[in-house]
């Protein structure tokens, strides 16, 4: 089911790209940084020769890539265009309270301004070549989850949310949700990407308001 497994080596130092070569995937290394950059790259990689499908995955252990054929599953089946996997904590420390907190409002953001129910902004998912291909993804950091999402609902694709187990990260030390300034950079571009994409509805629903009171 799994065709190609590209690995973005996003400016490490400990020989990792090296050890995923030997393992027989693909490496793109890409010295900027950002992860929302790292999967601009793996794309830019995949646009010679494009697949069906197209899934991201955190490479730090806590995604659980064994559950990748059931994300795949329901675009195999054509149910669905965007297979988002729901995290299930396997631990209780496996998502932070700052993570916790920060889906929960995003998600009811998402909600409240285009009427599209998630539960998580988890980094595994799976989307068809076309349907991530139409949606323009801009973002280079900690945006990107949140403005796939958004664009998806702008775009009224097909999503369909599995539940995955979901564990503590297995290697490296995060430089966001374990941290203070990472929780606070994260969070406000979050919120900078829900209010970005918001804003021209708003001004089209306030210009329609504003020509029908004159």
């Amino acid at each position: 089911m799994i065709h190609r497994v590209i690995v973005v080596d996003n400016g490490s130092s400990d020989g990792s790209g090296e050890i995923a070569r030997r393992l027989g995937a693909e490496v793109v290394r890409e010295e900027r940084p950002g992860y929302g950059q790292a999967c601009l790259a793996g794309l830019a990689h995949l646009r010679v020769s494009p697949p069906a499908i197209v899934a991201f995955a955190d490479a730090d252990g806590s995604d659980n890539h064994a559950y990748l054929s059931e994300l795949l599953a329901p675009l195999l089946a054509n149910n669905c265009d965007f297979a988002l996997a729901h995290r299930q904590p396997t631990t209780p420390g496996a998502l932070s309270p700052q993570q916790r907190f920060g889906n929960w409002l995003a998600t009811r953001l998402i909600r409240s301004v285009w009427g599209v129910e998630f539960h998580d902004l988890g980094p595994m998912r799976a989307l068809r070549w076309e349907a991530i291909s139409g949606l323009n993804m801009q973002d280079r950091d900690f945006g990107w989850t949140v403005e796939m999402q958004i664009k998806a609902a702008q775009q009224r694709l097909r999503i369909e949310e599995i539940p995955i187990p979901y564990r503590p990260r297995q290697a490296g030390r995060s430089k966001i949700s374990r941290t203070l300034s990472g929780v606070l950079r994260a969070g406000s571009k979050i919120l900078w990407v829900v209010a970005r994409e918001a804003w021209p509805q708003l001004r089209a629903s306030l210009a329609a308001k504003a020509a029908i009171s004159s």
